[in-house]
């Protein structure tokens, strides 16, 4: 699978992992084909982005496209007898994408936003966007209302959950992903803003094992095991990052509590009524 599904405007194809790690960081041009695999979903979307490797900036070669947002579930479904598919999960193949695509219902994804979820705020705010409306764009500014300092425990738990991955696999993929999100949780603690790319977040933290592992992650061997002096690195990187993340939280000027719910209830209302 070549670079060209996700390619910015005016630029080629390259080679080059470092620069390709660029490439993945900037503004990109959503290949049509993923568009269509997107389009064929059975109910209307309000949004959908690409998340995981593409949205970190670290896709290999054969990545497939983690694609993500929300449906509205028709009246019929919600109000007829069967069970209201609140989330849908899709993998197909089709024109030489591989696609992994899975979308809440809005009331499903709005009561995550009103959690510490830093995974549904990642989705919506993603700047890899394959289909959008302008109520994404609505969502997005009510978005911003419900980040909180509570978010620091999502992020503790999923760097907890990839640090006991790593134990068993000490691998490429795991410490990219570990990196990742302590970087995440500490900027979005400290600033309120949501980055998810790794490839940006380095720029200010600058921790050397970090472009040397994107490389060799971006040039394919995903799986290649970590030596020695690599997990002893990385084992001492975890230990500050957690206490750095633990303090950003403790430190935070976010609030304690979300205020978007009436917003999120009033836009979900309209979502419904289809107005």
């Amino acid at each position: 699978m070549g670079c060209s599904v996700v390619n910015p405007p005016g630029t080629s194809c390259t080679k080059d992992p470092a620069a390709r790690g660029g490439i993945i960081a900037a503004r990109m041009e959503i290949d049509p084909r993923l568009r269509a695999l997107v389009a064929r979903q059975p109910h209307p979307l309000v949004f959908a982005t690409l998340s995981g490797a593409h949205l970190y900036g670290f896709p290999s070669p054969d990545s497939d496209f983690d694609v993500r947002g929300v449906h509205v579930l028709p009246a019929r479904e919600l109000l007829g007898m069967g069970a209201a598919r609140d989330t849908i999960e899709v993998m197909e193949e089709r024109d030489g994408l591989e696609l992994d695509l899975v979308t809440h219902d809005a009331k499903k994804f709005f009561s995550l936003l009103l959690k510490r979820n830093g995974y549904v705020l990642e989705q919506l705010l993603s700047p890899l966007v394959v289909a959008t409306t302008p109520e994404h764009g609505e969502l997005k500014e009510i978005a911003r209302g419900c980040i909180t300092r509570a978010h620091a425990h999502h992020y503790l738990g999923f760097a907890d959950t990839q640090r006991k991955l790593l134990r068993k696999k000490p691998r490429v993929k795991q410490a990219l992903y570990l990196y990742r999100v302590l970087l995440t949780g500490i900027h979005l603690m400290r600033t309120g803003e949501v980055e998810a790319n790794l490839v940006r977040l380095n720029e200010s933290f600058r921790i050397p094992a970090v472009p040397d592992l994107i490389a060799r992650k971006l040039a394919g061997p995903e799986k290649s095991p970590l030596d020695k002096a690599e997990i002893a690195s990385l084992d001492a990187d975890w230990v500050r990052l957690t206490r750095e993340l633990e303090d950003a939280g403790a430190n935070s000027t976010l609030p304690t509590e979300p205020s978007g719910r009436d917003a999120l209830e009033a836009l979900l209302l309209r979502l419904r009524l289809g107005r």
